[in-house]
């Protein structure tokens, strides 16, 4: 489900169903021509097919975050947006990228993060780290997207 899709009177009745967010990271850096924008932007909406489908009903996508600056400031912003996401009402915050620039970025305060190296286990790989993910607690352990 997007978040346009959600009225705000429906969100305090919805929001024990929909525990978790997907925030898609395009990873583009303004040095792309329009068709390697587009491109970037196709297989991540490819690989989001692949969540936002099946799981319609318990997540909730909302809008990419498209462009990225220095590493450490990045990673820095990425987490300040999944912990405002999470005081929002989310449980569970999923990042999905399918820049393979990003795939060994650690991203602490995100439940899960499907880089294009776990993309390449398809549909059914994704599925079962989502649903690894849901079965843990919101707050326990480490989260799935350790380096390591």
């Amino acid at each position: 489900m997007k978040f346009s899709e959600i009225e705000k009177e429906q969100w305090e009745e919805l929001k024990p169903y929909l525990d978790t967010c997907l925030l898609p990271i395009t990873g583009l850096t303004g040095d792309e021509t329009p068709w390697q924008a587009t491109d970037a932007l196709e297989k991540l909406r490819d690989t989001m097919d692949w969540i936002e489908i099946p799981y319609k009903g318990r997540i909730v996508t909302y809008p990419a975050l498209h462009y990225m600056g220095e590493a450490e400031s990045f990673v820095e912003q990425i987490n300040t947006v999944c912990k405002k996401l999470k005081d929002v009402g989310f449980h569970y915050l999923i990042l999905i990228s399918a820049d393979p620039r990003l795939n060994d970025h650690y991203f602490e305060e995100a439940d899960l993060f499907i880089s294009a190296k776990e993309a390449k286990n398809g549909r059914g790989g994704i599925g079962q780290l989502i649903e690894t993910c849901w079965a843990r607690t919101p707050d326990s352990e480490k989260p799935m997207n350790e380096k390591g």
